[in-house]
Formats: structure tokens, sequence, C-alpha cells
């Protein structure tokens, strides 16, 4: 079960916009910030997501200074114990949500989130660096968002949108950023 279950947002008033981000990976007095696309979209949002490697507490306030901040502690987040809980189930205008780091290895994925989430109806994770949206035949909706500032193995750097209006995903994409 999630440490910590956070209040519906957006209380079905018609649509609610996240933007999904995992794996940033910026160390409090980085010189380097979120690529201007991504400070744009979040400035546009109505929430932020985190699924965690956030690794750094002046992130997470420049994040909030744009928009509401959730966030999960992933395995880099040293010395943000305490301040983040491990995973998170939220409720955008119907549409549950739950946020965790590390999803477990691709096979079995989806039926171990759905064993672990029953009631989400989207789990959002990070860890890889890899993009990924997976819609399975039963359970919920997999989305890792990918990472804006390091790619790893992905093509480009990712982050996510999600938009839920009436307990409906009504799109939920995947932008580049190359």
């Amino acid at each position: 079960m999630p440490e910590r279950v956070a209040p519906g947002l957006g209380e079905h008033t018609g649509a609610m916009r996240a933007v999904l981000l995992a794996d940033t990976h910026l160390r409090d007095g980085s010189d380097r910030f979120l690529d201007d696309r991504v400070v744009a979209a979040i400035a546009d949002a109505d929430v932020v997501l985190h699924a965690g490697d956030v690794t750094g507490r002046d992130l997470l306030a420049r994040l909030g200074e744009l928009a509401p901040v959730y966030a999960v502690l992933g395995n880099n987040d040293v010395g943000l114990e305490g301040l983040l809980p491990r995973e998170i189930t939220l409720d955008l205008d119907g549409v549950a949500v739950a946020l965790v780091h590390d999803a477990g290895p691709r096979s079995g994925r989806a039926a171990r989130l759905a064993r672990r989430y029953p009631d989400a109806d989207l789990v959002v994770f990070g860890h890889s660096h890899q993009p990924e949206d997976v819609v399975p035949d039963a359970g919920p909706r997999l989305f890792n968002p990918g990472s804006p500032t390091q790619r790893r193995r992905a093509p480009t750097r990712t982050f996510g949108v999600l938009d839920a209006r009436g307990g409906t995903v009504r799109d939920l994409r995947h932008v580049h950023l190359t």
C-alpha cells in the first residue's frame, strides 16, 4: 500500500494537466536546470509528478514555485529519505495514479503492478531512463516518462504530459527533447 495518499486534485472540474518527470538527477548546487521546454510545460500544468531520482531539494523547491509537486524517493535520492515517500497514490480529476520509482524487471511487470496497485488507472514509474507506455490487457496503464536530462540508451531525453478529465485519461504522451 502507498505510504501516503495525496488528496484529490481537480475534483472533477473538467480538466487536470500533469507533467510527469523521473530521473532528473539534478544535485543541489548544480548550475544545470531543466530544459526550457520542460519548464514551459510545467508552467502550463496543474501539478508535477516526479517518479524519483530528483537528487536535490533545490530542484523540488524550484519546481514547487511553478506548480504543486508530488515526488517519490528514488535509489539516488540520498538525503531525501524522510522527506519523500516511496510511493504515492493520487486522484487526478477521477483518474487514480500510482507513483513509484522502481517498478522492477520488465518481465511480469504489468501483473505485478496490477496486484500492487489494484485500484490504479495509471502507474507512473522511473529508474530505467527508458520512456515506456504500456497498456496491458488487464490492470493499470504503465508509463515511464524517461529522463529529461539523461537519455542514456534512449533515443532522446523525454518527459510526459497527462491530461485527465472526469475520470478518464484524455491524453498521455511523451515529449521528446532533441
